[in-house]
């Protein structure tokens, strides 16, 4: 056996559909789309969300509020959660990624105070509320944004 005489398991591959090549094919003259009509034109069907001419549903239902487009979404994790590291620890990106404290990165990690810190942590993180800068500071700690 050798890479010349691979070749996938039977019936894992399908040739693709040749579409207006003679009755023969079975997908002749009119190319599996029927009798006239919107869909059979070239360029024909309808965009997302058409109804027909009925007004569609995301323009009947009602519209509140403003979202931004610019907002930022930030992992929080707060003091409390901090307190699992063991002291004198460099708490970084990686870290946050090893306690499962961060499964993905969005707009970056806020440190929020909630909870208590009683060990010397260097925390680094993209934003830190201000009770939190002042109680890792008073446990010993720094901060370091990133």
């Amino acid at each position: 056996m050798d890479l010349s005489n691979l070749k996938p398991a039977p019936g894992s591959t399908k040739n693709r559909k040749r579409i207006g090549r003679g009755h023969g094919s079975g997908t002749g003259k009119q190319s599996g789309k029927g009798h006239k009509g919107q869909n059979s034109r070239s360029g024909g069907g309808v965009k997302p969300g058409f109804e027909g001419g009925q007004m569609p549903l995301q323009r009947r239902i009602p519209k509140r509020g403003f979202v931004s487009r610019n907002k930022k979404v930030y992992n929080l994790i707060n003091l409390r959660d901090l307190e699992m590291f063991d002291a004198g620890t460099v708490v970084d990106l990686e870290q946050y990624g090893k306690a499962r404290l961060v499964v993905a990165i969005k707009d970056g990690v806020k440190v929020l105070a909630d909870g208590k810190l009683t060990k010397s942590l260097t925390v680094y993180a993209h934003k830190f509320s201000k009770a939190a800068i002042a109680e890792i500071e008073a446990a010993g700690g720094k901060v370091e944004v990133l």
